[in-house]
């Protein structure tokens, strides 16, 4: 697999346009920091770390509806193996008008672009969330 980041995102799409409640991805500490970052801004209910039927690591994400729809309307790649987006603080955008998320992955860990800002420090836009 090239993109992990970007494998875990379409399931989670994937997932919520078929209206399951839970889904499975392979871990990674990379995934769980995004996790995290999409667990405290309130957009999935939360992941638990398990094992697959072959012993492989594996987390089981809680997905999050109100009103039958789902939280996450937009999920949005940015950075791909292929071409890595980089920016600076001041450059770190704001998704529809700071209603979204940017999560970028930063020298002082993955956080969120109101994290980055507070933080003061820029790094790779990973995805957007809306």
């Amino acid at each position: 697999m090239n993109d992990p980041i970007g494998d875990m995102l379409t399931r989670i799409r994937n997932a919520q346009m078929r209206g399951k409640s839970t889904v499975m991805t392979p871990a990674s500490k990379q995934r769980a920091r995004v996790l995290d970052v999409l667990s405290d801004e309130g957009y999935i209910r939360g992941y638990e770390a398990q094992t697959d039927d072959r012993g492989h690591p594996v987390f089981e994400i809680s997905l999050k509806y109100f009103d039958g729809t789902p939280v996450i309307r937009e999920l949005k790649r940015v950075s791909t193996p292929g071409r890595r987006v980089y920016m600076g603080v001041k450059e770190i955008p704001q998704v529809r008008q700071g209603l979204g998320v940017t999560i970028v992955s930063t020298p002082k860990g993955v956080m969120s672009d109101a994290s980055a800002r507070a933080a003061n420090v820029g790094g790779e836009v990973l995805c957007q969330v809306f």
